[in-house]
This record gives structure tokens, sequence and C-alpha cells, in this order.
């Protein structure tokens, strides 16, 4: 099963410097190539949380492995794609972002991963805040203001300018996707196409059909026409080279 991974897109300021943060307590859990960054306020914070998202994380690996086997289209196909008899939640999940944004189903996976481990946390243990990032796109539960800096590979932009994510937006994905960074898929050459909203698999799919959308700057302007409201879309940022495009409820706010 091919999984987003690498430190790409939007990124926490705080998950450059685990060792010293005082909001969150992080881990990593992993299984084949998932790779999950979770920060938990330190209050929140049992030691229960890690195996429990070990098991989580292989679950879903093993169920949609399973579904893929019986429905290899699934994970092949660049278009929507009609559900088997039988599709586990995530799959049902990844095809409904799918359908709404124009993909293929494995555009939402990392997006839905991060969102159905991090509900399944906070379900089980009503964490405060919680936040996961899963190849650079991120699930989060938050009571106060996070500020996330943009990774936009050799932009110049990159990590100079960030996202205001207001708590009570929460909880939300913010999702990346990137034709000149990561291993991800694109038939575009954007440097991030930034995406949040309430559904982080639709937020995960829309970067994706969005950022296939940008090969030049140019592109920018008639990209951002793609924001869609109706669709629970509540921000959509966009880089190319030393051009920047931003549409939506957040702010940017300059990083040193």
């Amino acid at each position: 099963m091919m999984q987003n991974s690498g430190q790409r897109g939007i990124q926490p300021r705080f998950y450059r410097n685990l060792i010293n943060q005082k909001r969150f307590k992080s881990f990593v859990a992993g299984y084949k190539d998932s790779d999950l960054w979770v920060g938990i306020d330190t209050e929140s914070f049992y030691e229960r949380i890690p195996a429990f998202v070990q098991d989580r994380l292989i679950e879903l690996r093993k169920s949609l492995e399973l579904y893929i086997y019986r429905h290899p289209a699934f994970a092949s196909s660049f278009e929507p794609i009609p559900l088997k008899a039988g599709a586990p939640n995530i799959a049902v999940i990844m095809a409904k972002a799918a359908d709404k944004a124009g993909t293929g189903p494995m555009a939402a996976v990392a997006g839905a991963f991060a969102e159905y481990v991090g509900m399944a946390v906070d379900e089980n243990f009503d964490v405060k805040e919680i936040v996961i990032e899963n190849g650079g796109d991120l699930f989060l539960k938050i009571q106060k203001e996070l500020a996330l800096s943009v990774y936009a590979g050799n932009s110049p932009l990159s990590g100079k300018v960030g996202l205001k994510i207001p708590a009570h937006y929460s909880p939300l994905g913010v999702c990346t996707s990137a034709g000149t960074v990561g291993p991800s898929i694109s038939f575009g050459k954007a440097d991030a196409v930034v995406v949040a909203s309430p559904d982080t698999a639709l937020a995960d799919a829309m970067a994706t059909a969005i950022g296939n959308r940008v090969t030049i700057p140019e592109d920018i302007e008639q990209a951002l026409l793609k924001y869609s409201p109706s669709l629970n879309m509540k921000s959509l940022l966009i880089v190319c080279d030393d051009k920047l495009g931003i549409k939506g409820d957040f702010e940017l706010t300059p990083l040193r």
C-alpha cells in the first residue's frame, strides 16, 4: 500500500524541536511504510496511549491491505472508483473524499489515517490537545492557537510564512500536496498546496486535486478558484517558486 512519507508540506513549529517542547509530549508509531508522529498535551498524556496508537495503526493497515488485495484497482486508480461489498470503514472514508475531490482513493490515505487514529485516541482518552502528522498531513484537536510553518521545498518562501490556526476551528485537518517535494504522486509542480478542512481525508484529496493544476506560478490564481466553502474547506494556500496565493479563513504569519 502506498503511503506518503517524509517531512513535507505543513509542519507544526514545535515539530522541529521535540526535546524542548512544553506543550506536547510526543512519540512515533510505525508499521511497514506508515509513520505517524503524535503529540499529546502534557496534562492529558497517558502511558497507554502509544501502544493504543500502534494497535490502531496496525488494524487500519491490515484492514485496508486486505480490501486492496480483493480490489487492487482501489490502490491504483487516479479517479474515483466504486466500492465493493464489505469495504472497511477506512476505505469508505477515502472513497467519499475521492468522489468529492475527483481523485483516486489513495490521494486521501494519509489524511484518513491521521484523523481516524486521532479521533480514536480522543474518544478513548479524552485528551485536551492532539496533533497527528502523517507524511506532512495533519489532524489537529487544539485548545489554543497553533502556528504552522509552510515547508515548500526549494521555494524561497519555504519556512518563511505560516498559517495561524484558531483553536475554535478544530478538530481540523491540514493537508499538503507537493509536486517538487516528497515521494507522493502529483501531476503538478507546486512547491506546496495546503488545504484545511474539518474532513482530513477530504483536505488530503483536495490538496492533491488542486496541486495537479499548478505547474507554473501563473497557475496559482486559477487554482485558487477551486477553493470551495461548500466542500467545507476553511483555507487554501498555494506556493509555487517565489509566488504565493491564499483564500479562506486563516491568516498568514511571517516566520523567522
